[in-house]
């Protein structure tokens, strides 16, 4: 029930419950403490009481019991006193505990007992001693009436004090808990005012230093976060859609031209022909798109096991070579004897090669050169493709792995690149706990490293 409230008023409550806890607590010992404070204070003025007593009876003359009741009496009658010998006769006994017929000995093993004479209570102290020879039992009172009451004043202070108390402290708590919260008020207002189409928008930190603060900023990097996936979404959805509208609008073309008017069986193929290749550009880029989408979405899995880099890069190897020989480029490669094993899905990883490599060849132009060598360092195995193309500029460098990026001119579409091979192979690297590291000079060529993690 209490979870459905605001939480200022939750605040409230639970700082309420735990200032009531902690002066009911505070009541409690604080009323113990002073008990036992008199208690200790009386007890000791009844042990010096009892000494005196007991000093007379060492210096016992044949009088001594007229020296107990004048000692008694220089106190003002506050001392009660009965002093008994051995077979129980009194020596001397206070009128007031005569008038009770207070026991000389009484249940308690205690030395110091608190009794009621009527509705008085009374404090008493017993000690045994022997003097010149003769054993006595001193036996020494006081009235706790003013102690009690100066006690019960204390606590009924206490208890009317608490409920005060206890009000302001809610009052408080409730003025400070809305005023603590302000910040995230107003931290909702503007959260609620930012729309999709101003996601630039942000909220203003409060500068307070504290949670509060912490909340607006990781809120801000949200928006950051949101407004970047947001731009990163129309700029995928427009470059998505320019280049779908593309081999479409080819394949229509080329299916009305050829329909206007009768054309040999040497033309109908050749537009056959050129249709399928659009056609298969545009299943390609669907593939990818889907692909991409699954990645993003997390429905797209990888199953690793334990595999030989070296093999992996071979077989790959061996369709680079067919490439490059039929473009005229010379091909290297270079693998270790050794196995490089790691945990990887061999077929993605047989993609991202050959993304790598085909990016390599189609760039390079005639009588260039690529080469593709594996190795390991630092408990990791790589995997480099070194070309002698058109290299990339610095300035594109960051972007490459963005989807849909084309760096220029010279990587267009011509080259039958739609600037999703580069996203994908990123992909497949970080999904293996790897990364992919490039270095390029601008008409001098690039190198690409992928980085895997080796296991035993």
């Amino acid at each position: 029930m209490i979870k459905r409230l605001p939480i200022r008023i939750r605040l409230t409550i639970w700082y309420s419950l735990i200032v009531a806890a902690a002066l009911v607590l505070f009541t409690v010992v604080a009323i113990w403490m002073m008990r036992q404070s008199i208690l200790v204070t009386v007890d000791e003025q009844l042990v010096d009481e009892a000494n005196a007593v007991q000093a007379l009876l060492d210096n016992a003359t044949p009088g001594f019991r007229d020296q107990v009741r004048a000692h008694a009496e220089l106190q003002a009658g506050s001392s009660l006193i009965q002093v008994s010998d051995e077979s129980g006769e009194f020596v001397y006994r206070s009128p007031r505990l005569q008038a009770v017929n207070f026991p000389v000995r009484y249940p308690q093993k205690r030395k110091f007992v608190t009794i009621r004479s009527g509705h008085h209570p009374l404090r008493v102290y017993a000690a045994r001693t022997i003097s010149n020879g003769r054993p006595f039992t001193i036996q020494v009172a006081g009235d706790m009436d003013d102690y009690f009451e100066a006690v019960d004043r204390y606590q009924l202070l206490l208890l009317i004090g608490i409920p005060v108390l206890l009000s302001a402290a809610t009052l408080g708590g409730h003025w400070m808990s809305r005023r603590a919260l302000t910040p995230v008020d107003e931290i909702t207002r503007a959260a609620q005012e930012i729309s999709p189409t101003d996601l630039a928008a942000r909220v203003a930190l409060p500068g307070t230093r504290d949670e509060i603060e912490r909340l607006a900023e990781t809120l801000n990097a949200m928006l950051q976060r949101i407004e970047s996936a947001f731009k990163q979404m129309k700029q995928f959805t427009a470059d998505a859609s320019h280049d779908l509208r593309t081999p479409i609008a080819l394949i229509r073309t080329r299916a009305e031209i050829t329909l206007r008017k009768p054309r040999t069986d040497d033309e109908y193929r050749q537009a056959l022909r050129e249709i399928v290749s659009e056609t298969e550009r545009l299943s390609a880029l669907i593939n990818n798109l889907l692909l991409l989408a699954r990645t993003d979405i997390g429905a797209e899995a990888l199953r690793l096991s334990r595999v030989d880099l070296c093999d992996i890069a071979r077989e790959a190897a061996a369709q680079g070579r067919t490439l490059a020989e039929s473009r005229n480029i010379d091909w290297a490669q270079m693998f270790p004897e050794s196995s490089l094993w790691i945990g990887a899905d061999a077929e993605a990883l047989r993609r991202l090669l050959l993304i790598l490599i085909d990016n390599a060849i189609k760039y390079t132009p005639q009588y260039g050169a690529v080469c593709i060598r594996a190795g390991n360092s630092d408990g990791k195995a790589y995997i480099e493709i070194v070309d002698t193309g058109i290299g990339i500029a610095g300035k594109d460098l960051p972007h490459i792995f963005d989807r849909f990026y084309r760096s220029d001119s010279g990587r267009s579409r011509d080259l039958g690149g739609f600037g999703l091979g580069l996203s994908i192979g990123h992909w497949i690297a970080r999904s293996h706990q790897g990364d992919i590291k490039v270095n390029s000079v601008l008409g001098k060529g690039s190198s690409f490293q992928v980085w895997l993690p080796l296991i035993n």
